[in-house]
């Protein structure tokens, strides 16, 4: 089953920006004369009288737009520049988990733990051990989360060795940074495994590590794992409070996109529609405002391909399934690498299962039950978000399909994913805002 959004006969031989565009014109049902039409109603002065013409050599991929209407193309569409037009970066990611830290510090990981047992703490040490930090949150959609625990683990550890060494006032709070992020990969993972009285006393304390160190992004990181869990139990009304605490600690930074996008996801499975797309839209302005990270496969840093993952959860919970479908195939095929590899196995998996959320409600059982087994056979996933969104498809298979045994069969299988309760009372889930 093809599961990438493809070249078709219209659009073969373009360039890829210019297949999107003519994807995104289609997939809402619009004329070239329309899209004109739309991006005046997004531009707050006026344009050219000619831009129907421009419009088709674009779409034609005749010629790029310049920087000057790439982010108002990007607004019309509802997505951030980058997702469009993409400068062709190459994020970087090390062979060896050690080469970027030999590169930057001239030691390896074995010396860096050596130097942190003789409690030799100086600038060197310290950046050495941000870089190691740094790596493992880079590491966090890949590795076994187990494992990932394990080392981020020995690693905190450490580090709260040298915080009771005798230390300048900076680097205890260098320290204290490591310690807080190492916190928050930890919880995250736990969370992951369902191990969520864990996960919990995690957050609590990577919140508390982060007010210590003064790290106002830190700080809105756990309040976004505050939201995330809530969202996973139907605490909708406590997502909204947390993601906009989370906003108010964080401000400008990549995080509250993170947060505004949690806040549109619970407004989106509360019915309220308007709310939805307006928090889509801040985080879309916000994300867009920022540079394009240096490490955007770190797990704390928002990076501009996943603007597309949160808008693509809205458009299947609000009923939008031209866009859903069109930016879970545009997420599918960013997650895979020329020669074949997986980079983001967890998006991976919840596009596909909003892939399968369209096909059942277009009458297409099996290839639906196809979608939704492809995604639960992922080895790296988040139990409680892909628990979640599979039972989200369930929900509309048992509508759809009543008495079909594969739709059965499929809730079944997603049951299977949990052995524990979610951690909460069924008294506080499923709590929906106020429209």
């Amino acid at each position: 089953m093809s599961y990438h959004g493809g070249v078709t006969p219209d659009t073969e031989g373009r360039p890829a920006w210019a297949e999107r565009l003519h994807r995104e014109r289609t997939a809402r049902g619009w004329t070239q004369s329309d899209v004109v039409h739309a991006m005046r109603t997004f531009s707050d002065s006026p344009l050219p009288a000619g831009l129907l013409d421009q419009w088709k050599r674009w779409e034609r991929g005749r010629n790029k737009p310049d920087e000057a209407y790439r982010p108002l193309i990007a607004a019309t569409f509802g997505t951030v520049v980058e997702s469009i037009f993409s400068s062709g970066r190459t994020p970087y990611r090390p062979n060896q988990p050690d080469d970027l830290l030999i590169a930057r510090s001239g030691m390896d990981t074995h010396e860096l733990v050596q130097r942190i047992r003789r409690s030799s703490v100086d600038d060197v040490t310290l950046d050495a051990l941000a870089l190691t930090v740094e790596q493992l949150c880079c590491e966090y959609a890949m590795r076994h989360p187990a494992d990932l625990i394990a080392d981020g683990r020995a690693w905190l550890a450490r580090i709260t060795r040298l915080l009771d060494e005798r230390l300048t006032f900076t680097q205890h709070c260098d320290l204290l940074d490591a310690a807080s992020w190492l916190t928050l990969l930890i919880g995250c993972l736990e969370y992951d495994t369902g191990d969520y009285r864990s996960a919990e006393a995690t957050r609590t304390g990577a919140l508390q590590l982060g007010t210590e160190a003064g790290n106002p992004a830190v700080v809105g990181w756990g309040h976004e794992m505050r939201a995330w869990f809530a969202l996973t139990t139907g605490r909708y009304r406590e997502v909204v409070e947390a993601a906009q605490a989370g906003q108010d600690a964080a401000r400008n930074r990549s995080v509250s996109v993170q947060l505004l996008a949690q806040e549109a996801k619970a407004w989106a499975r509360s019915g309220n529609q308007r709310n939805t797309v307006r928090a889509l839209e801040k985080g879309r302005v916000l994300l867009d405002s920022l540079p394009y990270p240096e490490r955007p496969d770190n797990h704390f840093v928002v990076d501009p391909e996943k603007f597309d993952y949160y808008a693509m959860d809205c458009y299947r919970l609000i009923g939008d399934d031209q866009l859903a479908e069109l930016l879970a195939r545009e997420i599918i095929g960013k997650t895979v690498t020329p020669d074949g590899r997986v980079t983001a196995p967890m998006r991976r998996a919840e596009s596909l299962l909003t892939l399968g959320v369209v096909a059942a409600r277009a009458g297409d059982l099996s290839s639906a039950i196809e979608y939704g087994n492809d995604a639960l056979s992922i080895d790296r996933k988040s139990q409680p978000s892909l628990y979640m969104v599979a039972s989200e498809m369930t929900d509309v298979l048992s509508e759809r399909y009543p008495g079909e045994p594969a739709a059965r069969d499929f809730r079944k299988l997603v049951d299977q994913l949990t052995t524990t309760g979610m951690g909460t009372s069924e008294d506080d889930r499923a709590v929906p805002l106020t429209p």
